[in-house]
């Protein structure tokens, strides 16, 4: 079922410019209701990286940061396209930085790096998937960035992986997604890894399936309850354009088993006839594909995405998200700038697909989107709304400068933990389709922020 927008809605617009170099501003801005107060934003230098397309920043890296314990970790491509490492004590502005033996075809962006570390202190990476063999490996100890040898999962439906991510459970153990097929007839792999063993195996070849006929274009959430969040869009053919619909799926005890919201059980595989519809959207809506979700203090999922309402000629940010008796949608209705999605390979859009993050619950959630927009400058910028009980909004800008064709990813266990926000910041450009930029390295950094909405 689809429910009304919201109603009560008013944009306060507000300035936080961060210059990149180790000096910081602050800058406070008020709503209509409320108060958005934050510390000081800090930024450290990490190095020089890949920057003629956006390989190293987007929006589907899990993870480009993460923390673990005292220390953090990131990775990206450098200019050689050589996969680097590199860690820092927490607070620390020094990293230690590690020259892998692995390379990744960094021309193409959908070829990106992930990371995490698992109960035990072990690094995990995985890194250049577009249709190839699985690439994965571990660092020979823990705390270590010295990796071991390239090696197998579990040897099952490793040939043909994109997209892949991790996520760290709340008892150590890590679970592994990636799309096993091709755009328009690819299913939703999940791997599961046992820290007391050392061992993965597969949960689900095929979760949610799409028949030979189309794809699920995925994003998760592992909230703090250890509940694993999983929602999508369909696509039905390699054409961005064929996007439809947002479904979702929640699993309760580490993707074993899988449910509605309401707590009906999936016979799985899931598929379109049997998913939760959370929301429909039309194909040729410009519905952008692997955004990002949250969930509440109570575990209620919000989707963050954007596309173009019938009768608009602009694309704009959305909410969808559950408020505990059923789904809702929310309209961020700032832009004023057209544009349209269609083709196959990665698009140069003129905004980011965005980040969210939720606190409290209820009417009294409050949310911060993370996103970039050639409107504002093509800055890193941050939507906050105090509570959704009267959902109007800020918009701060959290850098002074342009960061080209970046996406937002952040440090979410740092977030779990601290709620301190991490974001990992590299300026580039993405030419249409798989095209390259032709400029030097750019600096990549780390945003830390402290937002107290």
């Amino acid at each position: 079922m689809v429910y009304p927008l919201h109603t009560r809605r008013k944009a306060t617009y507000g300035l936080l410019a961060l210059a990149f170099s180790l000096s910081s501003l602050s800058c406070s801005t008020s709503r209509s209701g409320g108060a958005i107060t934050a510390s000081n934003p800090t930024i450290t230098h990490v190095a020089d990286g890949w920057a003629n397309n956006s390989v190293n920043v987007v929006a589907f890296r899990k993870n480009s940061l993460v923390t673990f314990e005292d220390t953090q970790y990131t990775a990206w491509y450098a200019a050689d396209r050589s996969v680097m490492l590199a860690k820092r004590k927490s607070g620390a502005t020094a990293w230690e930085i590690q020259k892998t033996n692995f390379k990744g075809n960094a021309s193409d962006a959908h070829n990106t790096i992930s990371i995490m570390v698992d109960g035990k202190g072990f690094l995990h990476l995985s890194w250049d998937h577009h249709n190839n063999a699985l690439n994965y490996a571990r660092s020979v100890s823990p705390g270590s960035l010295q990796m071991m040898e390239k090696m197998p999962m579990t040897g099952q439906r490793e040939k043909v992986v994109s997209y892949p991510e991790f996520y760290r459970l709340p008892n150590g153990n890590l679970m592994f997604f990636y799309r096993g097929g091709g755009s328009g007839q690819g299913n939703l792999v999940i791997n599961s890894y046992d820290t007391g063993i050392q061992q993965w195996t597969q949960l689900h070849s095929n979760l949610i399936n799409g028949e030979g006929k189309r794809n699920a274009y995925w994003q998760a959430y592992l909230d703090k309850k250890g509940t694993l969040h999983v929602s999508w869009v369909w696509r039905e053919s390699p054409d961005v354009a064929s996007n439809h619909d947002l479904a979702y799926a929640r699993s309760l005890d580490g993707g074993k088993t899988w449910e509605k919201s309401t707590g009906e059980k999936y016979t799985l595989p899931i598929t379109e006839a049997t998913a939760e519809k959370a929301l429909a959207i039309p194909q040729n809506s410009e519905l952008i594909n692997q955004t990002s979700m949250a969930a509440d203090d109570e575990g209620n999922p919000f989707i963050a995405t954007y596309w173009r309402e019938a009768g608009s000629t602009i694309p704009q940010y959305h909410l969808v998200y559950h408020d505990g008796k059923s789904w809702q949608k929310l309209e961020l209705d700032f832009r004023k700038t057209p544009f349209s999605l269609s083709g196959v390979g990665t698009k140069r859009i003129p905004i980011a697909r965005p980040q969210i993050v939720v606190k409290n619950a209820g009417g009294k959630a409050s949310v911060l989107l993370i996103f970039r927009d050639e409107e504002r400058g093509s800055k890193a910028s941050a939507l906050v709304i105090n509570k959704m009980s009267d959902p109007t909004w800020t918009i701060l800008d959290l850098t002074s400068e342009s960061l080209g064709s970046w996406e937002p990813t952040y440090d979410t266990e740092l977030w779990k933990k601290k709620q301190v926000l991490n974001l990992f910041v590299q300026k580039v450009d993405q030419v249409d389709g798989e095209g390259q930029a032709e400029i030097a390295p750019q600096p990549i950094q780390v945003v830390e922020w402290k937002p107290k909405f």
